[in-house]
Order: structure tokens, then sequence, then C-alpha cells
């Protein structure tokens, strides 16, 4: 199976309250057949812990999970939400952005 959206992609978010922010995708997670991504500074909430043995408490930031069906890839070139397609350069499988044509994978 060929994955569109990978660790380390920009991404945009096209829907909710975080409407038109871009970030990196910190983490790809799947729950059996449903995936969703973490995206750096995006969907934020706010975490309360208590003091526990080696740590302190307080209110710390954290990214929750977003369906990986509200957010596309940004475009290299015009900054703007494309699709990813896929074709073969020197025997190697690589993706682009169907906009612009420009190469996504980053060696």
């Amino acid at each position: 199976m060929s994955v569109k959206i990978r660790n380390g992609d920009d991404v945009i978010v096209l829907t909710g309250k975080d409407k038109q922010k871009i970030g990196k995708v910190i983490k790809v997670v799947r729950f059996g057949t449903r995936r969703k991504v973490i995206i750096s500074g995006v969907n934020i909430c706010k975490k309360h812990t208590k003091p526990k043995s080696g740590r302190s408490g307080g209110i710390f930031n954290k990214e929750l999970p977003i369906d990986i069906s509200n957010v596309a890839i940004v475009d290299p070139k015009y900054r703007t939400a494309t699709r990813v397609g896929f074709k073969f350069i020197d025997g190697k499988k690589v993706r682009f952005a169907k906009i612009s044509g420009e190469l996504i994978d980053h060696v």
C-alpha cells in the first residue's frame, strides 16, 4: 500500500477550528483501519498533570491526532493544498505534487 502522507511532510488543515494552518507531521497513527496524524502546532489541548516522582506537575500543551482525511500535502512551489501522485524515476518510486509537478520526497 502506498502511503501519501508520511512523517516530516508539510501539511495544511482543510477543516475544523485549525483550518488553513500549516505544520509538519510528527507522527502517523493507525487505529486498525482508521488513520490519523499528529501535526506540530495544530489541534492543541491543555493537559493537567499531577506531580509524580522525577517530574513536576502543571498544565502542558499537547497535540491531539487529526483524521488523515482532513489534511492535505502542501505544494512545495505554490504553498497550497495539493494531491499526491506517484511515478518512477531511475527505478525508484517517488511522490510528486499534482499541481506543480514538484517532487515531494525528501531523501
